[in-house]
């Protein structure tokens, strides 16, 4: 798509949400509610104003080409803070995209060739930092805060405020949903616990991330044909020069030929044993033959 006139250099990353009836009953088809429009803003407001996706590097054609991308959340079902759940799952989603590599040519270089990721590889997205959303909930004027509140205690709580921050520490906006106010102690207070809570999330995402680009690519790996060992038993056969273009084979004997040939040899010897035996008495026959009989015989 073309940038916009006053950030030629620049992609578009927008956030959009989608709220489905079956996840909660106060849900409506058709346009998107206050709720989801306030779910939206705050996701887009934590990543797009503090600069955590390159934007420079979406641009293809300074000022005639860029990339726009769009990151769509479905709510399936509702139990609670979905600000906080909405904005893991976009985070995730992010850094799990890849965008297809493209290269600019052409007589007037200015032909964008789009490739297939099976012949280059596409590009993940370069993400600076990750802006974790922790939500608190409001009871008794604001004496007592809860930090992730349920369903039920967003039914019944005084008021609500969104930090979003990042694991060092960085404020990147601050939303507050109407309600009671709250003294400055207080929020200053929900910061310090927010710290605490997006660097524990932000290395359960980057761990969740790690594993599924390990899965994907051993699972690319396993579509390569790969070759089992097989085990084949030959018999081993060496040459060796005699001389005069002749040859010697020497046969490299298993156990089971040695057994064999020692049984055969064992064979033999008892056949050789009776043909003695069967010798000797013929000759014995023949040497009582020869003193029967007269002149005629």
């Amino acid at each position: 798509m073309q940038p916009y006139r006053d950030r030629p250099n620049e992609g578009t990353l927008a956030i959009f949400t989608e709220f489905s009836p079956m996840a909660d009953p106060a849900f409506e088809p058709g346009r998107p509610g206050e709720s989801a429009i306030e779910l939206g803003r705050v996701i887009d407001r934590g990543l797009r104003e503090s600069r955590a996706v390159d934007m420079e590097s979406l641009c293809v054609v300074a000022g005639k080409h860029v990339w726009s991308v769009r990151v769509d959340l479905h709510i399936l079902d509702n139990g609670g803070n979905l600000i906080d759940a909405a904005n893991i799952a976009a985070l995730a989603a992010l850094s799990t995209f890849r965008r297809p590599e493209c290269t600019v040519g052409g007589d007037d270089g200015q032909q964008v060739i789009v490739h297939d990721p099976e012949v280059r590889d596409p590009i993940p997205l370069t993400i600076h930092h990750m802006p974790i959303a922790v939500t608190f909930a409001y009871f008794g004027e604001g004496n007592i805060v809860v930090v992730d509140p349920t369903y039920k205690e967003e039914a019944v709580m005084g008021g609500r405020m969104t930090a979003t921050i990042n694991s060092n520490g960085d404020i990147c906006s601050i939303q507050k949903a109407g309600g009671e106010g709250v003294m400055s102690s207080v929020v200053m207070q929900c910061l310090r616990i927010a710290s605490v809570k997006a660097a524990d999330i932000t290395s359960k995402i980057k761990k969740a991330v790690d594993s599924y680009t390990t899965e994907k690519a051993l699972k690319k790996v396993k579509r390569l044909p790969t070759s089992l060992p097989q085990k084949i038993n030959v018999t081993d056969v060496t040459m060796e020069d005699k001389g005069d273009g002749e040859l010697e084979t020497q046969t490299v004997k298993t156990p089971s030929d040695v057994q064999e040939k020692s049984k055969g040899d064992e064979d033999h010897q008892n056949i050789k044993g009776n043909s003695s035996l069967t010798g000797d008495r013929i000759a014995k026959h023949k040497k009582t033959s020869t003193c029967i009989g007269g002149p005629s015989n």
